[in-house]
């Protein structure tokens, strides 16, 4: 059924290419602030569970999906239940939630490029320590510094896009990825040789089950489900360009087993060095922009280098997120028969003016005093995209394959054509897909909506 579109030329690129858009800034600063928060190693036990029977559960599904369609999300869904033509719009909003992800995902590492460029310049270096909150509030708010940043990013971006599957995104991702893990190792080795380091690692690793409440259970829910970029077409795109013989399983282990290091690896970083600093741990992405800066300028001229590794570490990772976003869009406008390039710089103009209104729109900025809900438009969109859009987009998709599409298809589809042995099929995977992902996706939806 699947078309003849160009892929992935080797299963290790698949497995680059996906870990890659699953590793993003989340990772990074939210993953070890919930495990911190919520009982350190008792929430990454719970953690690992949901990430391994759910969250991987939901990668394959969507590269089940997007390898036997062929297609983009609009054209999958109806491509594997031709009866049921109506599916294509669970495609679409998969589309309209790419798009929002990648417009607010480009404000944000716009700024993350910019600190990368403040600590190159020395810029961050000379700020005061009580001076950062005021240096990033001043940063965000002004009129040209988030769009520079975000449009650079933005043009790195498109350029490996324009560059192909293979000579741009496969290739780049596996340069990146090798390169983002030689960075947080190194970050590691630096951070867990300051003094007073230890009590970073106990912060994150000492079992605390007496703060492992329902709220973070709930949390730690969330961030499995959600951190290896499912529920918005991103992993149907690449599921559509995986080889007929790679092993989906095995794609689908390695790729959760790379997100969930990096996200490990990086508590270790940043975490030893902020309590050797004396510094408070909380704070999500203030942690990143206000109190990280002050860490790295209580280390001295190391601390330059460390500040400029880190941000470096950060845009890297938030560069290869954007290219699965990206790509998602150019794909799904190129199987509408578009030439593939012009819908990459199209896509791009559109997600870039919708880029700067958000960024506008933030505290301070001049478009904040324009609010949806009691918010501001980026916090808005900022809850849309993180809370609401992307676990709806999944469980519709979760129920179309366990209920909708057929079962020997995915049997067929897991299997090779009978090729490999799958018998962890029936009493596993299949069960999880119809009925242990669909009430997760719904506690977690239900949940929000309720607190």
């Amino acid at each position: 059924m699947a078309n003849n579109k160009t892929g992935f030329s080797s299963s290790f690129g698949v497995v680059m290419a996906a870990a890659g858009s699953a590793v993003g800034l989340g990772n990074i600063w939210r993953f070890p602030y919930i495990c911190g928060q919520y009982g350190g190693a008792a929430s990454l036990i719970v953690y690992l569970l949901f990430v391994f029977l759910i969250g991987m559960v939901l990668l394959m599904t969507e590269f089940v999906i997007g390898r036997r369609s062929g297609y983009a999300p609009e054209k999958a869904f109806p491509a594997l239940a031709p009866k049921r033509p109506s599916w294509k719009l669970v495609g679409l909003f998969g589309m309209f939630t790419c798009f929002l992800i990648l417009a607010i995902y480009l404000v944000i590492s716009g700024w993350t490029l910019g600190y990368f460029w403040e600590s190159m310049t020395g810029t961050l270096a000379s700020i005061a320590d009580d001076g950062f909150a005021d240096h990033f509030a001043s940063f965000a708010a002004s009129t040209w510094k988030p769009v520079l940043f975000l449009v650079v990013f933005l043009v790195f971006t498109l350029l490996i896009i324009l560059g192909g599957v293979q000579k741009g995104i496969e290739q780049v991702s596996k340069l990146l990825m090798p390169i983002l893990l030689v960075l947080v190792i190194a970050l590691c080795v630096r951070s867990l040789t300051l003094p007073g380091a230890s009590k970073g690692l106990d912060y994150l690793f000492h079992p605390n089950f007496a703060l492992l409440t329902w709220k973070g259970i709930l949390a730690i829910l969330g961030q499995a489900l959600f951190s290896l970029s499912v529920g918005m077409g991103a992993m149907i795109v690449y599921g559509s360009y995986i080889p007929r013989d790679s092993n989906i399983l095995k794609s689908a282990t390695w790729i959760t087993v790379c997100d969930v290091a990096i996200a490990v690896l990086a508590g270790v970083a940043i975490f030893p060095a902020v309590f050797a600093a004396g510094q408070d741990p909380a704070g999500g992405p203030g942690l990143v922009y206000q109190v990280l800066p002050v860490v790295f300028n209580s280390m001295g001229t190391v601390g330059t280098v460390f500040a400029v590794l880190f941000f470096l570490l950060l845009s890297l990772a938030a560069l290869t997120s954007a290219i699965s976003l990206l790509e998602t869009l150019t794909a799904w406008l190129a199987d509408k028969g578009m030439k593939r390039n012009l819908a990459a710089v199209l896509v791009s103009v559109a997600v870039a003016v919708l880029a700067i209104f958000v960024a506008y729109s933030f505290s301070g900025g001049p478009l904040s005093y324009i609010t949806l809900g009691g918010m501001n438009i980026f916090d808005w969109v900022d809850k849309l995209t993180g809370s609401y859009l992307p676990p709806i987009g999944a469980l519709f998709t979760v129920i179309f394959l366990g209920w909708v599409m057929k079962k020997e298809d995915i049997h067929d589809e897991l299997s090779n054509h009978g090729v490999l042995e799958i018998s962890w099929f029936r009493v596993f995977y299949y069960f999880l897909v119809r009925f242990v992902a669909p009430a997760a996706l719904l506690v977690a939806l239900l949940a929000d909506l309720l607190t």
